[in-house]
């Protein structure tokens, strides 16, 4: 009968221990009775059991707590209790536990449930920790079964003062190249951690002035962390100082503190003003971001990306912390090993940025603002170039740019580099943090006429032997527009409008298809992308603004009218637009009307074993006819080659002319009095089998074809006939 009962119970038990999602039941509570090894009573023993084992599954510990022995609650009361199963839950960054009585055992008045524990955890996975033991006693204060509780009771060797310790292995950084290899960011900054035994410290008084100094810190700020925050017999961290300070130091840190030193791996790169929009910067994580990052084995001190493609390509840079948990005696002798699971290694990337091409826009434009009339009124200026077919981006250039390592908490450029760096980020009213590529919105200008033309011919509304007369204005009523050449053009087609960038030819082209249908224009604007992300996921960006008859009230609290029609066939009025959105539109019309997502990184991996991150995605086909882009084509490379173009004068003598370049003005008007145009250019090449095109916009710096298209043209004839 005693067998049976002991399988009864031992089965009862194993049902329970399956998870934490178990109710407990509702069981009178065990009772005295005069032979406590009864069956009956080892019953209610192991109910008690399965009480405390399934309030632990559940992470109850008040409901853990109540099933102690009366002595054991006044030994260690709740707040007690509770805080050392939690520092444990904490330590195995546990989620669930499951639990497999195997027997119970003892007689009279002390009974013994072992059992094994699984645990699964965050980092560690899954480890069983076998041949437990519960022990049970005949409470006489409460009449009934208890728990004799102890710290073993989490796990053995925390009964004799054991401590439960997770050791940590986080991996450095992985490195970011550009296309072709070279470096652009590593972990071979240095910094160096130091330490000190708060117990062997010859010279306290001395010793403590010395790390003030060397930390730059206060000496009350050092005498807290040694005499108040820290223990007599720890290790204690210092802090980081920079190898400079190390080497001037360090004698007398060894002298009078006997302190010991570590290198510490830094994030460096090693051109910190050719790409920070597109890499990013590293930091300490936002308090938002703790709980995420300690659930996978970081913790509130690991530095994670914090913008660009740092950022947004972290999870692959850092890698997955690996760890050890153990059981340490006080000693510091490891007892046992409870588990251990590699990290995971980082991954290094590789951008589709070409560096040379990058450092030379940056020369061009840094050059051109030093030296230019324009640069009083402009500043800043944004310059992309892309591949057509695919989507890579080559280079992505904001002007003003900064030093992405003057951010890092452990600058590699040295703290007072940094702190000069920062200053001047915050004192720079022309926003140097603004991505203008993709985070700038501008009106477009003229550029906009490609939208307008591809508009006007796939609806029908034009075609290739339309006519209009450019006289010089444009008039409906009493509006009237004029054009940017006063006497006008003469007759236009859509080909020659384009070449001419002829306003009033435009004006009636938003006019005609507004006639026709409101949604026209607007519907191929957000066919070619206008108004929404392009999809570049590696960096921020904004969807600028596409004025549409259902959301033009919104913006300027009038209803849609042919004038809105009108302003946004020559990218004026309410329309807004980055200059990487129109250099993807440009692209479609040059590629035969595929609208790719953009990307800037290529390829990740360990060594020479990568992966491709990402390939040629086409986002819409708009499926136009290709008859129809051969116009706009043609219109474009006459604007660089005709004599009528309105960018033939600055590529008049360049190699480029022979290569084929095809391009699109824009001068953009800004409100205000006396503030001076936008200047935008965008082109691709070559003209018959494109492979790139390029968007350079200017701020405020005036008409398209003499600020924007001459930097364009430098920027190519190097791609092209450089020294590469």
């Amino acid at each position: 009968m005693r067998l049976f009962v002991l399988l009864h119970l031992i089965a009862m038990l194993a049902l329970a221990g399956c998870g934490a999602g178990n109710e407990q039941s509702a069981l009178p509570l065990p009772t005295l009775t005069a032979d406590p090894t009864s069956d009956s009573d080892l019953e209610s023993a192991g109910q008690v059991a399965r009480f405390f084992l399934d309030a632990w599954l559940r992470g109850d510990f008040d409901e853990m707590h109540s099933w102690l022995t009366f002595r054991n609650r006044e030994l260690t009361p709740l707040d007690e209790f509770r805080a050392i199963y939690q520092n444990a839950r904490d330590t195995l960054t546990l989620t669930r536990l499951e639990y497999n009585p195997v027997n119970l055992t003892g007689e009279r008045s002390v009974l013994a449930l072992q059992y094994d524990m699984t645990f699964h955890t965050r980092i560690l996975g899954r480890f069983t920790d076998k041949k437990r033991l519960l022990h049970l006693v005949i409470d006489p204060q409460v009449g009934g079964w208890r728990i004799a509780w102890s710290p073993a009771d989490i796990f053995a060797e925390l009964g004799e003062g054991a401590r439960l310790v997770f050791e940590s292995q986080i991996p450095s950084r992985a490195n970011i190249y550009d296309r072709d290899g070279e470096t652009l960011a590593d972990q071979n900054g240095r910094m160096v951690r130091v330490l000190a035994n708060n117990a062997r410290i010859p010279d306290r008084d001395v010793c403590f002035k010395i790390l003030a100094e060397s930390l730059d810190k206060s000496l009350d700020e050092i005498t807290d962390l040694f005499n108040v925050r820290s223990r007599a017999d720890w290790i204690v961290d210092a802090g980081l100082i920079e190898p400079d300070v190390f080497i001037e130091n360090n004698d007398l840190m060894q002298a009078y503190c006997r302190a010991e030193f570590r290198q510490l791996p830094t994030r460096r790169y090693l051109s910190g003003t050719l790409l920070p929009h597109v890499i990013g910067y590293v930091g300490y994580p936002d308090a938002t971001q703790v709980a995420d990052l300690e659930a996978i084995g970081f913790n509130a001190g690991t530095i994670i990306g914090k913008g660009g493609v740092e950022a947004s390509m972290n999870d692959t840079l850092a890698g997955r912390p690996g760890g050890r948990l153990s059981l340490v005696a006080p000693d510091g002798r490891r007892l046992r090993a409870l588990s251990e699971v590699r990290s995971q290694i980082p991954e290094s990337l590789w951008l589709t940025i070409d560096a040379d091409l990058q450092a030379q826009v940056a020369r061009l434009l840094e050059s051109a603002y030093e030296s230019s009339p324009w640069s009083e009124d402009s500043k800043g200026a944004a310059v992309i170039v892309m591949d057509v077919n695919n989507g890579e981006i080559l280079a992505m250039y904001s002007y003003p740019a900064y030093d992405g390592n003057a951010l890092n908490p452990f600058p590699s450029i040295g703290a007072e580099e940094a702190f000069k760096g920062l200053e001047a980020i915050v004192e720079d009213e022309r926003k140097p943090l603004l991505n203008r590529a993709t985070q700038g919105i501008y009106p477009t200008g003229s550029v906009m006429k490609g939208l307008t033309a591809v508009a006007a011919l796939e609806s029908g509304v034009y075609d290739e032997t339309t006519r209009y007369n450019c006289t010089g204005s444009w008039a409906y009523g009493t509006d009237v527009r004029y054009d940017w050449l006063r006497g006008g053009h003469g007759i236009m087609s859509v080909q020659s409008g384009i070449t001419n960038s002829c306003n009033p030819f435009f004006y009636q082209a938003g006019f005609a298809l507004n006639a026709r249908d409101p949604w026209l224009l607007p519907s191929f604007g957000r066919l070619l992308g206008l108004g929404q992300l392009t999809g570049l996921n590696a960096v921020p960006e904004v969807a600028g603004n596409l004025p549409t008859p259902d959301n033009i009230t919104r913006l300027t609290g009038l209803p849609w009218s042919y004038s809105h029609a009108v302003n946004l066939s020559i990218g004026q009025g309410e329309a807004q637009a980055t200059p990487l959105q129109m250099l993807r539109l440009y692209a479609a019309i040059a590629n035969g009307g595929y609208v790719l997502r953009p990307h800037l990184v290529r390829e990740r991996g360990i060594l020479d074993q990568r992966a491709t991150v990402a390939e040629r995605e086409v986002m819409v086909d708009a499926q136009l006819d290709q008859a129809n882009l051969a116009i706009i084509r043609r219109g474009m490379c006459d604007v660089v080659n005709s004599y009528s173009g309105t960018a033939a004068h600055q590529f008049h003598g360049s190699p480029l002319v022979d290569l084929g370049v095809c391009g699109k003005t824009g001068t953009a008007q800004v409100p205000g009095e006396d503030i001076p145009p936008h200047s935008w250019f965008i082109a691709y090449a070559p003209a018959k089998e494109p492979k790139i095109a390029i968007v350079t916009m200017v701020e405020n710096a005036g008409e398209g074809s003499a600020v924007a298209a001459p930097l364009t043209r430098e920027i190519l004839e190097y791609y092209y006939f450089g020294a590469r």
